[in-house]
């Protein structure tokens, strides 16, 4: 069984990645994040991974735990 492939998104498919994370939603739900992957013609899971890494990114930037279940931003 073949295993995905990491995909390094192009510079159009960051700059959607990043609007979306900075002025759309860092937590985006379900339909948002097929809406954006369709956008980008990412998979949902790259778009999902690509999401989940970014916040971590960005808490650290914040001097927040990187994994934090019980509040939103």
């Amino acid at each position: 069984m073949a295993t995905e492939k990491p995909v390094t998104p192009t510079e159009e498919q960051l700059e959607i990645l990043e609007f979306n994370f900075c002025k759309v939603n860092k937590h985006p739900d379900p339909t948002t994040l097929c809406l954006i992957a369709a956008e980008t013609g990412l998979s949902e899971e790259q778009t999902q991974k690509w999401f989940k890494q970014r916040l971590a990114e960005w808490r650290k930037s914040e001097g927040l735990p990187s994994e934090c279940g019980s509040v939103r931003d």
